[in-house]
């Protein structure tokens, strides 16, 4: 069953082998969408476990057909628009129908590829909306603190004088927010035992703030989705890759602009901490590669994977981050 969803209505088409079994549009609501599939299941003598449910991942509009699914049983899949948007070749024209036929297909081809969604758990859940929110705040705040420090000296002194009065009240107000949803995050993570040490042990390390630490396990599901630190360097856009063909194209290895730029820019600053203003052996690893000829930017890049590497072992080892450790081994 491939479903395409918008922000107002869902788009079904069901495939019964390679042929279409039943082609629908319908409410993006909860009740429509659970209605719907009780009605189809009924109406053809399917059970829950005889259906897969395909969609592309769009963010908030998908909430309403998790739960749907949820409570009927059935089994569903979240996939990349991305990786559906290239599998089906050379396409002209576009519309939802023929979009939830697309999905459907996709379903259908790599069914042997398919990775079944589950809801996080409740904590999760409100964690991820609080950073989301708190992220838009943050933004908001840093853009009109731009304007107060930019055009002191680019404008009439008495028109700055009324518009940074004007500005100081939406930034004192966005700071309260900001500090509300701070200790709003800071309750649920210390009502959650498996959180609250996560976090405890991702702020051990040098470099990992507590924005840093309470996106990286938002991210990660508190670490159920992501086990390996490589793969999530690459969702992370700090894992360089090689770009050559044949025997014209000879470019240097690079980051890939096909990432997660939220997380990538917590830990591009954690690793500015760590690698510039904080005495300890990411400092001297940043010294001694830039004095080696190393580009600065580059040396940057291997530190936020080093972060990332350094998180994964703690939460792996349940150990809180040694700076002065030493391998028995050795």
């Amino acid at each position: 069953m491939g479903v395409d969803v918008s922000k107002q209505s869902v788009d079904v088409c069901v495939l019964w082998g390679d042929d279409i079994l039943l082609e629908k549009g319908i409410s993006n609501t909860i009740s429509c969408i659970e209605s719907f599939m009780e009605s189809f299941f009924k109406k053809h003598s399917f059970t829950a476990s005889d259906v897969l449910v395909c969609a592309e991942y769009t963010g908030k509009y998908t909430y309403p057909l998790c739960l749907a699914c949820e409570r009927v049983r059935v089994d569903l899949w979240l996939e990349n628009p991305y990786v559906i948007k290239h599998s089906g070749g050379l396409e002209r024209g576009k519309n939802d129908r023929q979009d939830a036929k697309k999905i459907a297909r996709y379903a259908r081809r790599y069914e042997d590829k398919v990775c079944l969604f589950v809801l996080p758990e409740q904590a999760i859940g409100s964690l991820r909306e609080l950073v989301s929110e708190q992220e838009l705040y943050i933004v908001d705040k840093n853009k009109y603190q731009a304007q107060l420090t930019d055009e002191k000296g680019f404008m009439n002194s008495q028109d700055y004088r009324e518009k940074s009065a004007r500005l100081n009240i939406l930034l004192k107000d966005l700071k309260a927010v900001i500090k509300q949803i701070e200790r709003k995050i800071q309750k649920i993570i210390e009502g959650d035992e498996t959180l609250s040490r996560q976090f405890k042990l991702l702020c051990s390390i040098d470099g990992v703030g507590e924005r840093t630490a309470v996106k990286v396990i938002v991210e990660t599901n508190a670490f159920r989705d992501f086990t390996d630190a490589r793969k999530f360097c690459c969702h992370a856009g700090v894992a360089p890759f090689s770009y050559t063909s044949g025997s014209s194209i000879r470019s240097r290895n690079r980051v890939s602009h096909r990432a997660d730029k939220s997380i990538k820019s917590l830990l591009h600053m954690g690793a500015l901490t760590a690698a510039t203003r904080t005495k300890g052996e990411l400092h001297e690893y940043y010294l001694k590669k830039v004095s080696e000829g190393k580009n600065k930017m580059s040396v940057l890049n291997a530190v936020r994977a080093k972060l990332v590497h350094r998180m994964f072992a703690v939460i792996r080892n349940n150990k809180f981050y040694e700076k002065d450790y030493l391998n028995t081994l050795a």
